[in-house]
């Protein structure tokens, strides 16, 4: 008697999590420098959480790689050494803070650093010599997000060309580069945010204080709660006050925005996110709203 076996069907998460462990082992035996840009936000922390389940129990063999503007919130710092030191990931950082020091970059008017990332970021792939450059973006965050493949080709500019994307059918990658050219990758392209969330609560994942709600002296500014810091504010007219909030997305204190919140448990803030019609980046990213093609124009800079 023949006796049918059933292979045990993957919930969403597990097929998720399966899809980028997939895309972290093609990597690896593709490309010869992989690095994976690591800020201490919570798509990042996924993404290393990630790559060291793809690995193991060998150790991950490629190191992290942060932008730091210097105006990023202390908390965030604190993690991202502590993360990389505990699991023994050499961590390269390029400072913007050295670029406006020597004169490679000026501060703009508006005092926001992030659209300042991009040529630290060329910098260091030219200099480590990169060859794949694994980022925590996703498609649900951002219309220009939205047209990535999980490897995205960028030229010896680090320019990306939306017409010159290869297509990517049955899970099947082209990494395939010219000399100088390198490859963005996109693990977790198809998750959503509460995803994320969803995924961080089964494995237990750690993150900076700040994603959960806390107490801070904030201001309002363009409909957002910004806190005050190095990069300035309150201005005049705005009063700082103390509230209740915690932070969807981190990035530059001077364009990330807080949300008010009383979500201080990953159940709670499971369910704000359920309820919630604006993506992370819509609510609380003010360098998302220079222009409506602000991002698409950062990316074919050689951003992400």
């Amino acid at each position: 008697m023949t006796v049918a076996v059933t292979a045990p069907r993957l919930d969403a998460l597990d097929a998720l999590e399966s899809e980028a462990i997939h895309v972290f082992r093609e990597v690896a035996g593709e490309f010869d420098r992989p690095v994976i840009l690591f800020s201490g936000g919570k798509d990042s922390t996924l993404l290393v959480h990630l790559a060291v389940k793809a690995f193991a129990p060998a150790p991950v063999p490629f190191g992290l790689l942060h932008v730091d503007t210097g105006h990023n919130y202390p908390e965030v710092i604190e993690f991202r050494d502590r993360v990389a030191a505990s699991l023994g990931l050499r961590l390269e950082v390029a400072n913007v803070e050295d670029y406006l020091a020597d004169g490679r970059l000026v501060e703009r008017a508006d005092g926001t650093r992030n659209p300042l990332q991009t040529q630290p970021l060329l910098d260091a792939i030219t200099e480590h010599r990169f060859d794949a450059v694994f980022g925590g973006g996703r498609r649900d965050e951002e219309r220009a997000r939205a047209k990535e493949r999980i490897m995205s080709l960028r030229d010896a500019f680090g320019r990306w060309d939306p017409r010159k994307q290869r297509p990517e059918l049955w899970n099947l990658y082209n990494g395939r580069h010219a000399p100088g050219e390198h490859v963005r990758v996109f693990p977790i392209s198809n998750w959503t945010e509460l995803d994320v969330w969803r995924y961080i609560r089964r494995e237990g994942i750690e993150l900076p204080s700040l994603y959960y709600a806390h107490e801070r002296p904030v201001f309002a500014r363009d409909g957002m709660w910004l806190a005050e810091g190095p990069w300035g504010g309150p201005r005049d007219g705005e009063t700082l006050e103390t509230r209740t909030v915690r932070y969807r997305t981190v990035g530059d204190g001077s364009c990330t925005g807080a949300v008010e919140s009383t979500a201080a448990t990953l159940d709670e803030v499971i369910d704000e996110v359920t309820a919630s019609r604006l993506t992370e980046r819509g609510a609380t990213r003010a360098d998302d709203r220079l222009s409506e093609a602000a991002m698409e124009d950062r990316k074919k800079e050689g951003y992400f």
